[in-house]
């Protein structure tokens, strides 16, 4: 599953914790070995990576039921 600013601003983070937990989680998918995160353009990103960041399950079943 992926998970964009806006589904991690709807749990609750603010503009700038959203900003770089993509920021990083785009960094570690570069590190190991996809280069498509390069890209600016690329605002969605695995919503595991973001879990590994935080050191927590984050509570989004799917981009519908947040809506």
């Amino acid at each position: 599953m992926f998970i964009d600013k806006n589904d991690l601003v709807k749990c609750g983070f603010g503009p700038y914790q959203t900003y770089m937990l993509i920021k990083q989680s785009k960094a570690i998918m570069v590190q190991r070995g996809f280069a498509y995160y390069k890209s600016n353009g690329v605002g969605k990103v695995p919503k595991e990576t973001v879990e590994e960041i935080l050191g927590t399950k984050l509570e989004i079943e799917s981009v519908a039921d947040i809506a």
